[in-house]
């Protein structure tokens, strides 16, 4: 039983990543089942064992992404968890997204979805506005249009990242986006003193 279930992850990570290359190509409706079978080094019979379509496998990689999200974002919403700070949150969502850089650079790249963009900031709201309610003192509107502001704002950011192939850390990242979130366009002044 052991054996079978590593064959059918084996395959389902072929497939996956057959798909992630064809989607940096060209838009998921001008993918078909047999161009994907053959770039994965598979069978029909064998995708359809496992995905009743293309829209199916992606929604099943989509899925496993923003679960990944909501696992890694967990310990800061523990009761005993320590006051995470704006880098720290980001930092742990930009981290969950490196580890998972082939969904990210194709949905975040010209031919990713939207809509799924739209499912991964819903999936991190409820984190960060409780994250943010615990740190400030400002009503539930104000933190919802603060949470709106900044995540549009990181999703520039990821995407940027994404274009130029993910080469700095996710902290470094991380470290920029909470700049400009803590301090705006102050985050670009030099220190007093340094030119």
């Amino acid at each position: 039983m052991k054996s079978r279930d590593h064959r059918a992850r084996v395959t389902q990570i072929l497939i996956q990543k057959a798909l992630t290359k064809l989607l940096r190509e060209k838009p998921i409706h001008r993918i078909s089942v047999k161009e994907l079978c053959e770039e994965a080094g598979i069978n029909r019979g064998t995708f359809y064992a496992h995905y009743t379509d293309i829209y199916d496998l992606l929604k099943q990689m989509e899925d496993d992404l923003v679960a990944d999200l909501q696992k890694a974002m967990e310990p800061l919403m523990r009761e005993d968890a320590q006051e995470p700070t704006l880098v720290g949150i980001t930092s742990v969502i930009f981290r969950c997204l490196k580890e998972n850089a082939d969904i990210c650079a194709v949905t975040l790249g010209p031919y990713g979805d939207r809509e799924f963009v739209g499912r991964l900031l819903d999936s991190a709201r409820e984190s960060c506005l409780a994250v943010y309610a615990r740190n400030f003192d400002a009503t539930p509107w104000q933190l919802e249009c603060y949470y709106a502001f900044a995540s549009a704002g990181c999703i520039g950011l990821l995407e940027k990242w994404v274009a130029e192939g993910m080469e700095g850390s996710a902290e470094e990242l991380a470290d920029i986006a909470g700049g400009i979130m803590a301090q705006g366009i102050g985050f670009l002044r030099h220190p007093e003193g340094a030119k």
